[in-house]
């Protein structure tokens, strides 16, 4: 392969490099860059930097300078995604793994460590466990499901409505994924406030986060062992019952990974977007006058801000070559949305639109691409369009450069989204829930029209709101974005 980004030190090899500790580590020419400590705040810029010294494929050092490439161009990531025969997830062949150079408290060991699910596997265990992931998945109603996102946006909308203020992170973005994913799997009890403060220490990695994570497998293993002796019609009944057969633990560890996989990557995306629209006057004014649907927004921000900026990891199977480098046989990569979605020889100008595309890396690629990427999508889309039909005058409370992240090599994620809009009463949910059909129906492109029949009422994911006052009858493209969307 020839690299298609000139480089001063042509193709590097990993196992040529000076050993760890060695002064040859610190920044400078031949040198390798750490993905972490001082200087490494701004990752995007580093990313970049890499870019212009390597090309498409740069050698990088996680904590421990535990050597590792970063896959910074599109068509790189995608080739390593899609060819299994070179490369694979199962992080028990990487190198420093199996030479015992990582140790068991190493930061990123949530990340690196094995664990026998559909993401770790590959070959004939991939496709069993992979399959019965998609077909249960399959088993959800998207129109159900858009509409139970609806009457979740408008509880939380709710709380805060008669107030003129809120957090739309905190308030919002950090709820709605949570409640959308307990009714899905079937613990709809499970949603309250703790289980959202749960998920989010356990995904932050605090002091407290083992006990957090515990408490979440509880309500996964509680889960499991009520669907497998009295199967429903949910994501884990269909998961639990399918011919592949899955244990006990094998479907508590893919719950838990559909549920933080999907929650963190969703939190991530809504946020995202509502930042966009109400710091981009390009997009609300677009959205106003009908020139850009939600759906649309959505992709737009998939592509400038995935919710993942990097995964860990794919592992070499073999000696091969990827962007102009010698990759060795168990060297590490990351598959780098974030960077790869930048890739100058797909998007010259960044700041044209890319309408109508989706051929960017939020959700991954090859046999691992994720599989919930439609749910996460609807929340984004559905919950988005509710709030700004339901405030249509909310703006930002702050100035865009005083908004906060937290930062780490997985994602970056948005602290607080202060805004102000003119205080409105509260408004009564329908009570509808997500179905679960028989037949797997395909995801059709645009939905038709149709009078949908109600499903048996459900326990309520928050406390309804009072009666509701008369609500301003929404514009013209409101009511057909509304149709549009089912509900």
């Amino acid at each position: 392969m020839t690299p298609e980004h000139p480089t001063s030190t042509g193709p590097h090899d990993l196992a040529l490099d000076p050993p760890p500790g060695c002064p040859a580590h610190g920044r400078g020419p031949g040198g390798l860059q750490r993905l972490y400590g001082p200087g490494t705040e701004e990752l995007g810029e580093l990313y970049e930097q890499l870019r212009e010294e390597h090309g498409p494929v740069a050698p990088a050092l996680l904590h421990d300078d535990l050597p590792i490439w970063i896959v910074l161009g599109h068509a790189e990531n995608l080739q390593m995604a899609r060819t299994p025969s070179h490369f694979t997830k199962d992080t028990r062949l990487w190198s420093p793994m199996r030479e015992g150079k990582v140790r068991p408290d190493h930061p990123l060991m949530p990340h690196i460590a094995w664990q026998p699910i559909c993401a770790h596997a590959e070959g004939d265990e991939h496709k069993r466990l992979r399959g019965a992931v998609t077909s249960a998945m399959a088993t959800l109603d998207e129109r159900s499901v858009r509409r139970y996102i609806h009457r979740a946006t408008q509880s939380l909308v709710n709380r805060f409505c008669e107030e003129g203020r809120a957090d739309l992170v905190g308030q919002f973005a950090e709820h709605l994924p949570m409640a959308v994913m307990c009714q899905i799997l079937g613990m709809p009890d499970e949603y309250n406030d703790r289980m959202v403060a749960a998920a989010r220490d356990a995904l932050k990695g605090s002091e407290t986060a083992v006990a957090s994570h515990e408490y979440v497998v509880d309500a996964l293993s509680r889960l499991t062992t009520r669907r497998r002796a009295q199967p429903g019609e949910d994501f884990t009944s269909h998961l639990i019952t399918h011919p592949a057969g899955l244990t006990d633990d094998e479907v508590r560890e893919h719950l838990r990974l559909v549920l933080f996989a999907a929650y963190e990557a969703t939190v991530n995306l809504l946020s995202n977007v509502l930042r966009m629209v109400l710091t981009d006057p390009r997009f609300l004014a677009q959205l106003n006058g009908g020139e850009m649907t939600v759906p649309e927004a959505v992709e737009q921000v998939l592509w400038d801000e995935p919710p993942f900026s990097t995964i860990f990891a794919y592992i070499a199977k073999q000696d091969t070559e990827l962007g102009g480098q010698r990759i060795r046989k168990g060297d590490g990569l990351f598959f780098a949305p974030a960077p790869g979605n930048l890739d100058p020889r797909v998007r010259p100008d960044l700041s044209a639109h890319m309408r109508g595309n989706r051929s960017h890396l939020a959700f991954g690629g090859g046999p691992h691409e994720c599989p919930g990427q439609d749910v996460g999508r609807a929340i984004a889309d559905v919950g988005v369009d509710a709030l700004l039909t339901r405030l249509p005058d909310v703006q930002l409370d702050c100035e865009e450069d005083e908004l906060r992240w937290t930062t780490s090599i997985a994602s970056r994620h948005l602290v607080e989204l202060p805004v102000h809009f003119e205080p409105r009463p509260q408004q009564e949910e329908a009570k509808l829930r997500p179905s679960h059909a028989q037949v797997p129906p395909q995801r059709a492109g645009r939905p038709t029209p149709a009078t949908p029949t109600p499903a048996p009422p459900a326990p309520e994911p928050v406390r309804p709101g009072p009666v509701p006052h008369p609500a301003r009858r929404p514009n013209a493209w409101r009511r057909f974005l509304s149709w549009w969307r089912g509900y």
